[in-house]
């Protein structure tokens, strides 16, 4: 007896992003497969897949968003089932991978919980995690299985490119942790680079305080590249110090939106003109603002997913560089 098997791509979705979930099945001209999650009196989920997935490549999408304890479950919830019902190989699409500001001790005492989420995806049964722009590069030192790490560079450039003379922009590193991610910036635009000196009090969340400018930024064009904007604290107050230097025009961009309150208000009021973002975390319309523009990372993540699938090299994909 002589047995063809033929490959399947199967790509299903939590609830926490259908839209951008779609959108990738949509580039990959496939159809997203259905779980019927739901929840049982006590909040407990359920995860049922409608067709069979047996032998077949599965790929998990859902961005870690709020509230990001049900997301993540929800994840682990669907890859467990997933592995139970014998696919033949799991990967994790988590474009925004939740918990990786903890990724080391910086006090006694603390839990590091970017490890015990990556330990916990590898126990559901992910063979395999694609993500977008960790919050740092150690962070794919915590698996013990295959990390694509995805970086949305190549859309903030090309929207750079296409809205501004990059000969003319200062790109601004946040702080000093970004100061690699925005050289690469500066370097594929050929524009000046600028750095914010920032402090963070001793035990204390959210809170910043930026003290000066290294760099020229009188009368320039300045934009700031961050991978993430929670509170928009830090942000913010860079933007008021790049104001108070002498920039011209300040842009913000960043990956993932995270947005808590009172971000929407912050960025509304402080001295920039554009907030441009990323899709890997949802916004519904009634946290969006004027100054917001959407950018799509599902064609990055799709052509991502098209590459695993083929067992071609995802790192080509950025000529290697989508290391940070």
């Amino acid at each position: 007896m002589e047995s063809l098997s033929k490959r399947r791509l199967i790509v299903a979705s939590g609830r926490a992003h259908r839209e951008l979930a779609q959108n990738i099945a949509d580039q990959l001209g496939v159809n997203l497969a259905e779980p019927n999650l739901r929840e049982f009196a006590n909040g407990e989920i359920h995860c049922r897949y409608d067709e069979s997935i047996r032998g077949a490549d599965v790929f998990i999408v859902q961005t870690h968003c709020s509230p990001v304890n049900d997301t993540v479950m929800e994840q682990l919830i669907m890859i467990d089932a997933a592995k139970r019902a014998s696919a033949k190989r799991i990967t994790a699409v988590c474009p925004n991978f939740g918990y990786a500001r903890q990724d080391r001790k910086s006090q006694g005492r603390e839990p590091i919980t970017a490890k015990l989420v990556a330990d916990m995806l590898q126990v559901a049964g992910a063979d395999r995690v694609l993500s977008v722009d960790f919050h740092s590069g150690q962070i794919q030192g915590f698996f013990d299985v295959p990390v694509d790490h995805l970086v949305a560079a190549p859309v903030l450039e090309d929207y750079l490119k296409a809205n501004t003379d990059p000969h003319e922009l200062v790109v601004v590193a946040p702080d000093a942790g970004r100061v690699k991610v925005a050289e690469r910036y500066s370097q594929h635009l050929g524009s000046q680079l600028a750095l914010v000196h920032k402090t963070r009090p001793r035990g204390t969340a959210n809170v910043s305080e930026a003290r000066h400018i290294v760099g020229d930024v009188d009368g320039r064009h300045c934009v700031l590249i961050d991978d993430m904007i929670d509170t928009a604290g830090t942000i913010v107050a860079a933007c008021d110090l790049l104001k108070a230097s002498g920039a011209a025009d300040i842009w913000v961009m960043t990956t993932h939106a995270i947005f808590s309150d009172p971000a929407i208000e912050r960025l509304t009021n402080a001295p920039v003109s554009r907030v441009v973002v990323t899709d890997t975390l949802p916004l519904p319309p009634e946290r969006r603002f004027p100054k917001l523009e959407i950018l799509s990372v599902a064609p990055i993540i799709a052509t991502a997913i098209s590459a695993i699938f083929e067992d071609s090299s995802v790192s080509e994909i950025f000529g290697g560089e989508n290391l940070l």
